[in-house]
């Protein structure tokens, strides 16, 4: 059984990501390439705080849900093996050409999203797996990038994805309930990209990648580029010696987990 909820208004899906390097190239045009990404498990939660789902959703006996259930990636398949930890792949679509005043524009699209609960979620009705997907075709938006020295500078996107949340009954897996999640992220002035030295990072070449989580990769995907989002030119890295934090960290919650066994935040 399949039911499908459009919500009506926009609803908040926190993400925060690690990207996987990409090559380093001194020229002033980024070239076109993917950003592939590896989500921080329990950083990232689907939020239904403004948007919550109603009573009776998953049953005549279950309330309206206005908590926040915790998320982790789940790698995509595909035929490239370096892609084995990825979960979420981002496409700029064409080459970004500095001007005079060191700014550059390309078209931004997200091509694959794969997370899935962190716990199961529980109620009254019964115990679920919750994944998070994208959900037909994807928004192009516009990406601008500052140079602010040779070796990077900052960049502003608007992220629009549309995406589905999908709950499936552990006991029976053909009874799924799944609802329309769009999703938008305004451009932070925290975003900071760079370009590396070759000896600290890996190149990661194109694919075929599962773009709608059947397990069969469907879609090519181009490789990576001269550019590395979540990095400042200095090198500064927000979590770790091989990580790179994306979202500004006041945008992180604190979570608990829930009497029923989800975890929410209060």
């Amino acid at each position: 059984m399949v039911r499908l909820i459009a919500l009506a208004t926009v609803a908040l899906l926190v993400l925060t990501v690690l990207p996987v390097a990409a090559a380093t190239v001194k020229n002033p045009v980024i070239r076109a390439g993917i950003d592939p990404w590896m989500t921080v498990p329990e950083g990232t939660k689907v939020d239904f705080e403004n948007n919550p789902l109603p009573a009776g959703f998953f049953c005549t006996a279950s309330p309206a849900f206005t908590g926040r259930i915790w998320l982790r990636g789940v790698p995509l398949a595909s035929d490239n093996p370096q892609y084995a930890k990825i979960d979420t792949i981002v496409d700029r679509l064409d080459d970004a050409v500095f001007d005079s005043r060191g700014v550059a524009q390309t078209r931004f699209q997200v091509r694959a999203l794969q997370l899935e609960g962190v716990r199961t979620f529980k109620n009254q009705c019964g115990e679920y797996h919750v994944q998070v997907t994208l959900d037909g075709e994807q928004p192009i938006t516009s990406m601008r990038i500052v140079r602010d020295n040779q070796s990077g500078g900052r960049f502003l996107v608007t992220v629009r994805i549309n995406t589905k949340v999908v709950f499936t009954r552990v006991d029976n897996p053909a009874e799924k309930l799944e609802f329309a999640y769009p999703v938008t992220f305004k451009p932070s002035p925290y975003h900071r990209w760079s370009i590396p030295e070759p000896s600290d990072i890996s190149q990661i070449g194109g694919a075929t990648v599962d773009t709608d989580w059947d397990g069969a990769p469907d879609t090519r995907v181009r490789g990576m580029s001269n550019f590395v989002a979540g990095q400042s030119s200095s090198g500064l890295r927000l979590v770790d010696h091989s990580c790179h934090m994306v979202v500004h960290p006041n945008l992180l919650g604190k979570g608990g987990k829930d009497d029923k066994g989800g975890r929410v935040e209060e």
